[in-house]
């Protein structure tokens, strides 16, 4: 039996609450697929920061890294922030120290109730955005403003390298799944995107049974509300695929129901895509599907039979307890706590495998 060690970091706020239930998931996906594994928690945030002076004690992330996966919480609080004024983000540093690239943000619509848009029904919406994780307008974010001085600015980095390989990333992508890819940039204004369209278009050409577009990100808000069942793989820079995934998961019923992989050649978080939302934390309403199919995308990622096999049972009974419209936590409109929707998953878990 193959035995993983998984590091997890629960963080702030829901962060606790949400992992608690995954990890309840997991147990059960091991048992019923036949591998193993050991949770090792550890403390990473905007506590930690208050209560040792560190959000990311290096010899925590010393440890992370010696690990199989790392399975993420949510992290930062707002009333916790560093000398610049900005809050805490240590998920930020862990991406850039383990130079985990490669973002994947896949949205899919599980039931027509989940969506403010008209005509659209379950699989209608089923999109996965590629977002370069380290660089564009966020290479600049530990400089510190002069909040005397009469201006300020942020620059955006695009290497040849960074842009390569998130694109060649979205095309590997596309290649399992419906073999088109449309890059989002602005490159009729900004000279650093015209650099990152001239890589993706010569990406492309060692791609050519993937058919391709390409969209300026403020057309592409637009056709995402409009025609999002015309889209499949989706690439672009750091801070424009951060506002897309949130639009993103505003179509398929909200951030509860955003999952997300952040991955290295060598190393991968995976974390839900929404915050901490201390206003809700302790009150057992927060919804945990986001981190549960973050670790279904684990399993995926760490590649064994037994273990795509339980990602396969994950994505299974999510898609079974969805279909029961009133299968909802507060923030989709439904009445289910956090554990009742977490038992709910182990629930569907079981009776797929015993139909199987």
């Amino acid at each position: 039996m193959k035995h993983f060690r998984i590091a997890l970091l629960p963080g702030d706020g829901i962060g606790a609450e949400i992992t608690n239930e995954t990890v309840k998931v997991l147990d059960k996906v091991a048992e019923l697929s036949g591998f193993s594994y050991t949770g090792e928690t550890y403390s990473v945030g905007a506590n930690e920061f208050l209560e040792n002076g560190d959000a990311l004690p290096p010899t925590t992330l010393e440890k992370c890294a010696e690990c199989d996966a790392i399975l993420l919480g949510a992290m930062g609080l707002p009333d916790v922030r560093g000398p610049g004024g900005v809050e805490l983000t240590p998920q930020l540093d862990i991406r850039e120290q383990l130079d985990l690239y490669n973002g994947l943000r896949p949205v899919k619509l599980f039931h027509e109730s989940d969506t403010p848009l008209k005509g659209l029904g379950a699989g209608d919406i089923d999109i996965m955005l590629v977002r370069e994780n380290t660089e564009g307008l966020f290479y600049g974010r530990k400089n510190l403003a002069d909040m005397a001085a009469e201006a300020a600015e942020d620059v955006m980095r695009i290497t040849s390298k960074g842009a390569e390989r998130i694109c060649r990333a979205a095309f590997e992508q596309a290649m399992k799944r419906r073999k088109h890819v449309t890059l989002v940039d602005k490159s009729n204004v900004l000279p650093s995107m015209a650099y990152f369209r001239n890589i993706f278009d010569r990406v492309a050409k060692d791609y050519p049974e993937v058919t391709t577009e390409r969209q300026y990100i403020d057309a592409m808000s637009l056709f995402l509300v409009q025609r999002p069942s015309d889209f499949d793989v989706v690439v672009t820079e750091n801070m424009f695929g951060d506002i897309l995934s949130d639009l993103l998961a505003g179509i398929v019923g909200g951030m509860g129901m955003a999952p997300s992989a952040d991955i290295g050649d060598k190393y991968a978080v995976f974390q839900p895509s929404h915050g901490t939302a201390p206003s809700i934390a302790g009150q057992n309403i927060a919804n945990p599907i986001a981190t549960i199919l973050s670790a279904a995308m684990m399993l995926e990622w760490l590649d064994t039979d037994e273990t795509r096999q339980g990602a396969d049972l994950i994505y299974g009974a999510v898609e079974n307890v969805f279909k029961v419209a009133e299968n909802r936590t507060s923030d989709m409109g439904g009445s289910l706590t956090t554990t009742l929707m977490g038992a709910l998953i182990i629930e569907a878990l079981e009776v797929i495998a015993e139909a199987s």
